[in-house]
């Protein structure tokens, strides 16, 4: 029987930020990760200003220089005359030296906060092992079955476990947490194409005839996502990846010269996007932080930093509880209450992002309700730049700040 003081199911920023902040809390942590490694295509690789700050104050900044990134400070939305790009959020304009977004591969943030936590002694990490089902006794979670590449199984005992898996969490399937969904009106396609010198910088977008795509400048290419309605995948990859190549040159026709660096619809990846949240993100012995506690729209790129903002607050109430080994259920409760107000008011944003220009636009309908009030928007966010300052803000760091535990900053 093997034992720990908190699992972490799930290796991706959110568990790996909690263990990191655990780890030097003193608090017994180990991470199961049924991947061999970090190396996924397409996930989201932004990195927020919050969580800029945050790998400052853990003495991470250096190393974290250190890696091949791009900074966008712009995003620019197809609302102007014509559907041009028109600036929206311009983080330039908030306090240095954090005032861009970093893109950044995923895994090489991932194998630097693997590494940092390496380093203490209260912290493991099992790749290659998944988690298959929860161990409760007398209603309360007392740790995780698991299961290795190899095929062999076992059982880890934790005073805590917490669930960072992501949409396909093993603990959403609990029917007492109440899963909410919200209708979407979109997937999202996901491919590159080349980028050239001369090209627009920063988070461009662009629409053409019920068509939208978002385009994240990372140096030498593009990486584009087009939104396409929902369900509409089989359909749309019938219609020939040639119909799609003239879809996304109407809509971008600065990109139409590259358009032919799609060689097959295997370079073309699919996402389901979902909207949703538990309604209660714990029972005892568990916590569910990050996707696993809220799956959110593209809409923003914000997912990612509100799943390690989910960990950094997880990680400052429940430290002192588990290095005592006494994890109440109002502990646990508390990471909830601080941190859902935050999701809330940010999926009621991106399901205004949703209803007013995205559904519209993907229906061949005026966004914003009328072209003429979408032209209006234009003209005062081309004309008012202190206006870009609230949503650069608010794409920057979110609803709410947190801060980690004093313990684990160096």
């Amino acid at each position: 029987m093997e034992r720990t003081t908190c699992c972490v199911v799930g290796g991706g920023p959110a568990g790996m930020v909690l263990a990191l902040l655990l780890a030097r809390s003193g608090v017994e942590v180990t991470v199961l990760e049924k991947h061999a490694d970090f190396l996924r295509d397409f996930r989201g690789d932004t990195v927020h200003p919050s969580t800029l700050v945050l790998l400052d104050s853990l003495g991470l900044a250096e190393r974290f220089a250190q890696l091949p990134q791009r900074r966008v400070t712009t995003v620019q939305l197809p609302v102007g005359t014509g559907r041009s790009a028109v600036t929206v959020a311009d983080l330039s304009v908030l306090r240095p030296p954090y005032n861009y977004v970093a893109m950044v591969p995923q895994w090489d943030l991932l194998d630097l906060l693997a590494d940092e936590a390496g380093r203490e002694p209260s912290f493991d990490l099992r790749m290659n092992t998944e988690a298959t089902s929860f161990l409760i006794e007398s209603g309360r979670v007392t740790g995780v079955r698991y299961r290795t590449s190899d095929g062999r199984t076992g059982e880890l005992r934790a005073t805590l476990t917490v669930a960072c898996d992501g949409r396909g969490s093993l603990a959403r399937s609990r029917p007492e947490l109440g899963l909410r969904r919200f209708t979407c009106p979109m997937d999202a396609w996901w491919f590159r194409i080349p980028r050239h010198e001369g090209d627009p910088r920063g988070l461009v977008g662009a629409a053409g005839d019920r068509f939208l795509t978002a385009m994240i400048d990372r140096g030498e290419y593009w990486q584009c996502a087009a939104l396409i309605p929902k369900g509409t995948d089989p359909q749309r990859r019938a219609a020939g990846l040639d119909r799609f190549r003239a879809d996304f040159s109407l809509a971008a026709p600065w990109l139409a010269d590259r358009t032919k660096a799609l060689r097959s619809w295997d370079e073309v990846k699919l996402l389901d996007v979902r909207l949703d949240r538990l309604r209660r993100w714990h029972r005892p012995g568990l916590l569910c932080i990050g996707d696993a506690a809220h799956a959110m729209s593209p809409v923003f790129g914000i997912g990612i930093n509100l799943a390690v903002q989910d960990a950094v607050a997880a990680a400052r109430y429940l430290a002192e509880p588990l290095r005592r080994g006494t994890v109440s259920p109002s502990d646990v409760r508390s990471v909830q209450r601080r941190r859902r107000p935050t999701t809330v008011a940010t999926q009621a944003l991106q399901r205004m992002a949703h209803a007013c220009f995205i559904a519209p636009v993907l229906q061949g309908r005026p966004p914003l309700g009328s072209a003429e009030r979408a032209r209006r928007v234009a003209r005062v966010l081309s004309r008012a730049r202190w206006i870009r300052r609230v949503p650069a803000y608010f794409v920057a760091y979110g609803a709410l700040r947190e801060r980690p535990p004093a313990v684990a900053v160096r």
